[in-house]
């Protein structure tokens, strides 16, 4: 899918998302991601969760994460839909898969929830999942850092959930800034998301 995909390419209303990053920081390639979606005519707001850092692998992202706590990255995911509309699309990639699904669970209002390479069970969250609320999950199969078990087991439990496996076990296979890109997952990840968020009310 081209970079510059025309607005309104896959139909239907356009969308306002709340897009978290991954361990590593704001990379150029997880904000190129966020502009293929603006590029189909989508709103992206794109906080940044770690004050302009980033880092070149997931260990290091990981290590700085746990400095700042997870509890202060949750609290900072939750500041960053503060004045937003309530009809938002929460996705995140890796460590923000956890803000998306925080603020789907607790939020209300959710549209819709993009989780990728990443998730929680819904019991770790203050909220089950919203009756309705459709949400994809995406990872490649054999990737250790997205707990894949537990999107299988949320697939079983949310009836609006799908999930989408790719070969491999590349963590941030969607960042073409990434060691982990995946040129044709990456496409195909695209493709998904924008045709989720085209089916959306």
């Amino acid at each position: 899918m081209p970079v510059g995909v025309a607005p309104r390419a896959y139909g239907g209303p356009m969308t306002e998302i709340l897009l978290f990053h991954h361990a590593l920081g704001q990379t150029p390639g997880f904000m190129e991601f966020a502009d293929r979606w603006r590029a189909a005519g989508h709103t992206v707001h794109t906080p940044d969760l770690y004050d302009g850092t980033t880092f070149g692998s997931v260990d290091e992202g990981v290590a700085h994460a746990r400095s700042i706590g997870f509890d202060e990255i949750a609290r900072r995911g939750t500041a960053a839909a503060e004045g937003l509309s309530a009809d938002l699309v929460y996705a995140g990639f890796s460590l923000g898969a956890m803000s998306a699904q925080s603020l789907t669970q607790t939020r209300p209002g959710a549209r819709g929830a993009l989780i990728m390479e990443g998730a929680a069970p819904t019991a770790t969250f203050d909220s089950p999942w919203p009756t309705g609320t459709p949400v994809q999950f995406h990872a490649m199969a054999d990737d250790d850092w997205a707990d894949v078990p537990v999107m299988q087991q949320l697939v079983q439990e949310i009836d609006t959930a799908e999930l989408f496996l790719y070969p491999g076990s590349g963590h941030l296979f969607a960042d073409r800034s990434s060691k982990d890109y995946d040129e044709q997952a990456a496409a195909l990840l695209l493709t998904r998301t924008l045709e989720f968020l085209g089916r959306l009310d």
